[in-house]
């Protein structure tokens, strides 16, 4: 029984043995992740405030956009301007673009769209 376990010994040594530890190479958990525990919550915190400029960005287009349908499915034009669509109680106000953002309207095609300010 001895020479069994003696055995099993040398067998698992001798076949963990042809492995270079040089040539495997190493796993991360998260590529992106800067890794220092120091500067998380402020990584996590710029995160969640980019999350949340994104979603009223979303939120205010869908508004919008579905305001300019329902004028236009009504009236069988699109609104001159955003403020038709508060003047023909469309939209209760105007959505206020997001901070350093602009809301661009093309009357002819009826499309809206948030860009960047210059």
């Amino acid at each position: 029984m001895k020479a069994n376990v003696v055995l099993w010994i040398v067998a698992l040594s001798v076949a963990g043995c042809g492995k270079n530890a040089e040539t495997t190479p190493a796993k991360t958990s998260n590529s992106t992740a800067t890794g220092n525990p120091l500067t998380a919550p402020a990584d996590y915190l710029g995160a969640v405030g980019k999350a949340k400029r994104s979603a009223e960005r979303t939120v205010d287009l869908a508004s919008l956009n579905r305001a300019i349908q329902l004028f236009h499915a009504q009236e069988d034009r699109f609104p001159a301007t955003l403020n038709e669509l508060v003047a023909e109680h469309y939209l209760p106000s105007l959505p206020s673009a997001p901070a350093g953002m602009r809301i661009i309207y093309d009357a002819s095609k009826g499309e809206v769209r948030i860009v960047k300010q210059q």
